[in-house]
């Protein structure tokens, strides 16, 4: 997302989020960006530890270790986010 803007900052941050979590970056010291977490992880950057706003967590997991493996290894994909019942 580079250095786009939504005007959104600092809310309910975190530097270790959970598998499924989502994340909000808001730029800062790094560029704008949605981070998803599938494995163990701490966020951060060339700069130092980043912290962004956990806003959604996905609660079906069975499958986001094979798509983030597939995304680390074959580069980025089409996202589309839905609400469902």
């Amino acid at each position: 997302m580079g250095e786009y803007d939504l005007g959104v900052g600092p809310e309910n941050t975190t530097s270790h989020p959970s598998k499924g979590d989502v994340l909000f970056y808001p730029k800062g010291k790094s560029e704008t960006e949605i981070l998803i977490v599938y494995g163990s992880s701490v966020f951060a950057s060339k700069v130092g530890l980043l912290a962004g706003n956990h806003f959604l967590t996905i609660k079906d997991r069975n499958d986001l270790l094979t798509i983030g493996n597939e995304i680390l290894w074959s580069g980025a994909k089409d996202i589309k986010f839905e609400i469902s019942d």
